[in-house]
């Protein structure tokens, strides 16, 4: 039986229009349910996350190309068809054919006439690209290139805009507690130094298999690094990761650590904690102990005034992740990022009262949004006299060339 990527493609597309689940989960599940190929898999992955990469301007030119109100299932199969034919640039016969093979018999005469005139007006649609405003051409939403444009400016904006219409790459840091680490991966051909940052590496396709499990690499990203050198977590400290499953910060914070001291994980879904045990074991951390914890609920009295460092790495909205997480900015809206900053709040006013006098404390986010970071900082600052603001960092994606970030770095007055 012969797999047709193309359908599997435009079914999952449906799917996920549902918002049940996100488009990785989609791949992943595709990929394993049809036994798919690695070359098949790559298509699938590549149509998946482009058409919803891309979904805004895709939609665009379904409109220029019929009028009116089309079916779902008619406009996924037609997504899948269009961007192959005018953003991945794969021959037309392949892209029409099989596209049209995808769907059900009752459309595909409407799939086929239409993936054909767009072969033939294919310049004159390009050629509208550049005169679309910048969330139609770029595919993101009204109120958040708005959102941006009044807290980063239009110039700003627009680079981070055409930043997040890029394939992300994967990157990897190798593990300084494996001594042979460093020397393997820097002599291997299968990943490049990533330029600026140190430890860090490009994969050239995907990362060793036997690197991963044996803990020389993290997958990671190094905008993940600012927060961690903020808190400088020092050999001997008592230092908790509030938020920590995965792991990828926890890891960095025991290896400066020199796997010296008590480093407590904790975090708030339990069924998390076996994968953040195995990344734990897997890195070779010995000062580690995990516990589950919803720090939106009050500390027990055990962890009050007990911590020399905290690292709070609070759930956010994604905003500084969206070349990752293409799902992210057709889900959040202007009252989910309010509600996660309710969240955000309740959790740095739990996680503070267990650290030591003179202790410290970094807040750390994922989001640019400033309503989740200088603001809330600041309005905490205005009802927590006793901290201090020493020091903060804001990773723009597109000037920084990495993932999006922010980092404050809190002390507790002895």
């Amino acid at each position: 039986m012969i797999t047709n990527v193309r359908r599997i493609a435009a079914e999952a597309l449906e799917e996920w229009e549902e918002g049940h689940i996100y488009a990785e989960s989609l791949v992943d599940n595709a990929a394993r349910a049809f036994s798919l190929s690695q070359e098949d898999r790559n298509l699938l992955n590549a149509l998946i996350i482009g058409c919803i990469r891309n979904q805004r301007l895709l939609d665009f030119w379904i409109g220029k190309l019929r009028e009116g109100d089309i079916d779902l299932q008619v406009r996924c199969h037609l997504r899948v068809g269009l961007f192959q034919l005018l953003i991945m640039g794969l021959p037309d016969h392949a892209s029409v054919n099989e596209t049209v093979n995808s769907a059900r018999k009752g459309i595909r005469g409407l799939i086929n006439a239409l993936l054909r005139r767009t072969i033939r007006e294919r310049d004159e649609l390009l050629a509208m690209v550049d005169q679309l405003p910048i969330e139609v051409r770029y595919s993101h939403p009204d109120w958040l290139v708005n959102r941006w444009t009044e807290q980063y400016g239009e110039e700003s904006t627009l680079n981070l805009l055409m930043w997040n219409q890029q394939p992300s790459q994967t990157t990897f840091r190798t593990n300084p507690l494996k001594e042979q680490a460093a020397e393997l991966v820097a002599n291997s051909n299968k990943a490049t130094p990533l330029e600026g940052h140190s430890g860090f590496y490009v994969s050239k396709g995907l990362p060793t298999r036997e690197w991963i499990d044996e803990g020389l690499i993290y997958i990671q990203d190094p905008a993940t690094t600012h927060a961690v050198n903020l808190l400088a977590p020092k050999s001997g400290e008592t230092v908790l990761d509030a938020c920590a499953a995965p792991g990828g910060k926890a890891t960095q914070i025991a290896a400066l650590m020199e796997n010296t001291g008590t480093l407590l994980c904790t975090d708030s879904n339990a069924k998390r904690l076996p994968r953040l045990l195995r990344n734990l074991e897997r890195l070779d951390i010995k000062i580690a102990e995990t516990e589950a914890f919803d720090w939106s609920k009050p500390a027990p009295d055990k962890w009050n005034n007990t911590f020399d460092a905290i690292l709070l790495d609070v759930p956010c909205s994604n905003t500084g992740v969206l070349r990752k997480r293409v799902d992210a900015r057709w889900r959040m809206t202007p009252e989910s990022i309010s509600e996660v900053v309710h969240l955000q709040k309740s959790l740095l006013n739990n996680a503070v009262k267990c650290i030591k006098p003179g202790g410290r404390i970094v807040y750390s986010t994922c989001s640019i949004d400033k309503e989740e970071n200088s603001e809330l900082i600041m309005d905490f600052l205005k009802s927590h006299p006793e901290f201090e603001l020493i020091s903060e960092e804001i990773v723009h994606p597109a000037s920084h060339q990495t993932d999006g970030a922010y980092a404050a770095l809190l002390v507790k007055k002895a």
